[in-house]
């Protein structure tokens, strides 16, 4: 699978929590900024620190990831017509894993990456839908723009797709995992995200290894 737009909007939401620059805005804004800023409390935490803390910040990070994304949701937006044929067994495996696969990707990026800057240029509400419109700055001064679509739940705003520079990311998921279910089926799709899903943690053991 190609997973270059989802690493590049999961890196882009890993920028916006090393740096971010003040912005006056509305509650979507505000609940956005207020979760990335708790992500960078969390991997500064001294209790957290060091590969033998690495499951421990790893979990606290995921909590907080779990208060700002709507996992269902971008599964959802993402399997399109194929969402509504699955089972509730199977939607709640599919969710899963995609949110697991997610998480994995953005922790891994976050903890990668600093130095760039994020500008929050705009908000627009409509209803119960929201877009907060961002520009990276990058170490060599290169913006680009992404852009967070929220929904409401309840009193919280949660993300349900990053565009980056104008790709969706939950758009390009939705074109590899048409493909797939169509080219061969929905099974080979999970099994597709299982075997994503090793890798991704054969990854974190080898880093681990190297702290």
């Amino acid at each position: 699978m190609n997973w270059f737009h989802v690493k590049t909007a999961l890196l882009a939401l890993g920028l916006a929590v090393i740096t971010a620059v003040p912005a006056t805005a509305g509650v979507p804004t505000d609940q956005l900024r207020g979760a990335v800023d708790r992500v960078l409390k969390t991997l500064d935490d001294p209790s957290l620190k060091g590969a033998d803390k690495v499951n421990d910040r790893r979990v606290a990070v995921r909590k907080i990831a779990n208060e700002i994304f709507d996992f269902g949701e971008i599964a959802k937006r993402s399997m399109a017509r194929h969402w509504q044929p699955l089972s509730e067994p199977q939607r709640t495996e599919f969710v899963g894993l995609f949110a697991d696969l997610l998480e994995r990707s953005y922790i891994s990026k976050i903890e990668t990456y600093g130095g760039e800057k994020i500008q929050y240029t705009g908000e627009r509400i409509d209803g119960e839908y929201a877009t907060v419109s961002t520009r990276i700055i990058t170490k060599n001064g290169t913006e680009v723009p992404v852009d967070y679509r929220m929904t409401k739940r309840g009193d919280r705003w949660l993300v349900y797709d990053v565009s980056i520079e104008g790709v969706s990311l939950v758009s390009s998921y939705r074109t590899q995992f048409n493909k797939i279910i169509q080219t061969s089926s929905y099974n080979d799709l999970v099994s597709k995200l299982k075997n994503k899903q090793d890798e991704l943690l054969a990854e974190d053991k080898g880093a681990k290894k190297k702290l």
